[in-house]
C-alpha cells in the first residue's frame, strides 16, 4: 500500500524537471542568512533575505530545512509521519532557496525593509519566492518562525541540566555557548476536542505581531551596530548590516494568518508605515483594533479561498483618509502565494489545491509588482516600482478591483 501511494502521489510530478521557485527577477543577487536571538522560545528567529555579491562559492539552501519540518507538516496535515516523510522527501527534498547562504551583503543605498509573517502551517522558509523577489529590488526581508504553535515545526534552545552536563565528559577548554544548548522542537498545535477556536487564535496573533516587532527591534540592533549574539554560528558577517537599512521605510507583509498578523503589527507598531495583507485569514482579529489601525493596508486576495464574512472584515479598514487598496486575482487559490505552488505538477498540485487555473507564475509576479508599486507609493521610494501602479487598482486582464464574492448589504 506504502509503494502504490507513494507513485500516486509521484506520478502526477513525473515532468519535475521544470518544477522549481523561480529566480527572482530584480537587479540585486540575493543572499539569505538565519538569526536566532536569544536561543529561547521568548527570542526573535528569522530567516533574513537580503542583496548581496555575485558569489562563485555560494551554495543555496534547502527549501526545507530538515526532516523535523516535513514532520511538523505531516502533523499539521494529519498524515503518517513515516510515510509523509518518504513522499515529501521525493516530491520536495531536491529543492533549493533561490538565494545564496550567507552571502555577503551588499547595497550601494540603504535598504527598505519588510517584515514577512508566514500562514497557519508554514514557517520561514516557504515564501522564499516572494522574499527573494523583494531583496533582489533592493529590500531586507525578515521572515519570521512563529512560536505561537502555530507553525508546522519551529526550534529554540534550553540551558543543559546540570546532571546532563556532567554526563558529557566534554573539556571544557573547547566549551562555545552552543555547547551548553540542547534543541526543543516546538510542532503545530491543533485545536482541541470541543475547544473554541477564536481564544487560540486571538493568543496567536497577538504573540505573531509581538515577534513581527521583536523582528523589527532586532534588526534595528543589528543595524546601528550593537552587537548582536546569533545563537547559529552562521558564517554570515552580519557587522556588513550596520547603516544598510532606511529604518524610516518599514513595511509588513504576510500571508493567511500571517495577513492578519498583518493588521494585528500595524495598530501596535507604528514604525511599520504601511502593510501587505496576502489572502488574509480575519478570524483571529478582535473587532475592536480596525479603527486603531492607521497606515495604508493592500489586501491581495485569491479567488477561491475568500467568503463573505472574511471580506466584509477587511471592509471594515476602509476608509476616508487612508488608502485601503484591496484586489483579487483571477484563476488563484490560497496556497498560491506560497512556494509549494511551484514545486507540484499540474493534476497532484489542483488535486491538492496547491495550483490554481492560472500560471502560478504569472500569479505571483502580479502579486510581487502591485505589493513593489504599493510600497514604493506609501514608503516614499525613488524606483520603477509606479510603472505597476494600474495593478493596485486592479488594472489588468488577470485582476479584479476589489472582490469577487458578493456582500449582502447587512454584511458590510
Amino acid at each position: 500500500m506504502e509503494g502504490y501511494t507513494l507513485s500516486f502521489f509521484t506520478m502526477g510530478n513525473a515532468c519535475s524537471n521544470h518544477l522549481g521557485i523561480p529566480p527572482a527577477k530584480g537587479p540585486n543577487a540575493v543572499g539569505c542568512t538565519d538569526f536566532m536571538m536569544d536561543h529561547t522560545e521568548k527570542g526573535s528567529f528569522f530567516r533574513l533575505y537580503y542583496p548581496c555579491q555575485e558569489t562563485e562559492k555560494a551554495e543555496k539552501p534547502d527549501w526545507v530545512p530538515c526532516r523535523e519540518y516535513f514532520n511538523g507538516l505531516a502533523d499539521f496535515m494529519k498524515i503518517n509521519r513515516s510515510l509523509s516523510e518518504k513522499i515529501f522527501n521525493h516530491l520536495f527534498g531536491s529543492f533549493k532557496i533561490p538565494a545564496y547562504l550567507d552571502a555577503p551583503f551588499k547595497s550601494n543605498v540603504k535598504c527598505p525593509v519588510v517584515v514577512f509573517s508566514h500562514g497557519l502551517g508554514a514557517f520561514r522558509t516557504l515564501y522564499s519566492a516572494i522574499c527573494a523577489e523583494l531583496a533582489s529590488q533592493g529590500f531586507i526581508v525578515a521572515s519570521v518562525e512563529h512560536r505561537d504553535q502555530s507553525a508546522s515545526a519551529t526550534y529554540y534552545y534550553r540551558e543543559k541540566t546540570e546532571s546532563e552536563k556532567a554526563n558529557e565528559n566534554v573539556p571544557k577548554t573547547s566549551a562555545s555557548a552552543q555547547d551548553n544548548l540542547v534543541t526543543e522542537w516546538m510542532y503545530y498545535r491543533s485545536l482541541r476536542h470541543r475547544e473554541s477556536e477564536f481564544p487560540l487564535r486571538n493568543r496567536q496573533v497577538k504573540q505573531r505581531g509581538d515577534e513581527c516587532i521583536l523582528a523589527l527591534d532586532k534588526l534595528a540592533e543589528i543595524n546601528s551596530g550593537i552587537a548582536v549574539q546569533n545563537v547559529l554560528q552562521t558564517k554570515f558577517d552580519c557587522t556588513t548590516l550596520e547603516n544598510s537599512m532606511d529604518m524610516c521605510r518599514i513595511a509588513v507583509m504576510g500571508h493567511s494568518f500571517g495577513g492578519a498578523t498583518v493588521i494585528e503589527a500595524l495598530c501596535k507598531e507604528v514604525k511599520f508605515k504601511c502593510g501587505i495583507a496576502l489572502d488574509s485569514w480575519m478570524f483571529p482579529l478582535d473587532d475592536e483594533i480596525f479603527a486603531r489601525v492607521k497606515q495604508p493596508i493592500f489586501f491581495i486576495n485569491s479567488e477561491k479561498f475568500q467568503w463573505a464574512g472574511n471580506i466584509s472584515r477587511m471592509k471594515k479598514l476602509d476608509s476616508a483618509v487612508i488608502q485601503r487598496k484591496m484586489i483579487t486575482i483571477r484563476g488563484t487559490v490560497h496556497q498560491s502565494f506560497p512556494d509549494f505552488t511551484f514545486l507540484t505538477g499540474n493534476w497532484i498540485g489542483k488535486l491538492m489545491k496547491l495550483k490554481g487555473e492560472i500560471d502560478p507564475e504569472l500569479a505571483l509576479d502580479l502579486s510581487n509588482k502591485a505589493t513593489l508599486a504599493f510600497l514604493q507609493r506609501h514608503l516614499g521610494l525613488e524606483r520603477n516600482f509606479n510603472q505597476w501602479d494600474p495593478l493596485i487598482d486592479g488594472q489588468d486582464e488577470n485582476l479584479i478591483q476589489g472582490t469577487n464574492i458578493t456582500l449582502l448589504q447587512s454584511a458590510i
